[in-house]
């Protein structure tokens, strides 16, 4: 059975820095990305970030700049670093793996989600 573990939320202040991990229980046949949601109190869940096998990244505008994902494939980990963080980033974060590309990503595995908490 696949689990997604998620490490590394907390409490921030603003303009501080925060980075969040996910370890997958067993290496995912099928998947070509892995990548990030999260979902803000009264809000939708969006999506944030995801990598490709390849290593391409995409971002959601609103973290473009600030985030940067990456992942250690033997380690079946990715990695969320979270910079500048502004009180709006405030929400759960969900990791995730599915079928991604440069234009386009499908989640069909999902962690629990850990709460990242930026203070003004």
């Amino acid at each position: 059975q696949v689990q997604l573990v998620e490490s590394g939320g907390g409490l921030v202040q603003a303009g501080g820095s925060l980075r969040i991990s996910c370890t997958a229980s067993v290496t995912i046949r099928g998947i070509t990305a892995m990548g990030w949601h999260r979902q803000a109190p009264g809000k939708q869940r969006e999506w944030v970030a995801h990598i490709t096998l390849d290593g391409h990244t995409e971002y959601t505008n609103s973290v473009k700049g600030r985030f940067t994902i990456s992942r250690d494939s033997a380690k079946n980990t990715v990695y969320l670093q979270m910079d500048s963080l502004k009180p709006e980033d405030t929400a759960v974060y969900y990791c995730n793996a599915g079928q991604g590309s440069s234009s386009s990503y499908a989640p069909g595995y999902w962690g629990q989600g850990t709460q990242v908490t930026v203070s003004s």
